[in-house]
């Protein structure tokens, strides 16, 4: 079982593991990226973390971690754009779920995105969601 049951992404957060949920692509045919949200556990709290990266990967190189910022001159987005913070796991899914589009089903443990990306350039990186535009500050 790839997703995890709310019982199951509440808990690992608890335990302090990040979840992730991959978002599907972003940007141009001509400069492709894609992205993803992460839930992670710091210090007591909640951050809410949207990953936005050049699609530079293939079926064999699927390490999203590893894939270069979609905007390299913003170094604050090395890290993943923080979208907030909550007191408690429930919260920061609320966070990300309202800001991202993510879906409460479709949650997977920590690295396990990088087997949704996988299935993404299988399908011929074609899935449609609607794009992720985090809200102006």
């Amino acid at each position: 079982m790839r997703y995890l049951v709310e019982s199951f992404i509440l808990g690992a957060l608890r335990r302090g593991r990040s979840v992730e949920q991959f978002l599907g692509a972003c940007g141009s045919a001509e400069r492709p990226g894609v992205r993803h949200v992460e839930v992670r556990p710091t210090k007591g709290r909640f951050e809410v973390r949207l990953h936005t990266v050049e699609d530079i990967g293939s079926e064999r190189f699927r390490d999203l971690g590893e894939f270069p910022p979609f905007d390299p001159d913003d170094e604050a987005r090395e890290f993943g754009l923080l979208l907030g913070t909550a007191e408690d796991p429930l919260s920061a899914l609320e966070i990300a779920e309202r800001q991202t589009g993510a879906e409460r089903a479709r949650w997977v443990n920590e690295g396990v995105v990088q087997d949704e990306y996988g299935d993404f350039v299988s399908a011929g990186r074609s899935w449609t969601r609607e794009p992720v535009v985090p809200p102006a500050r």
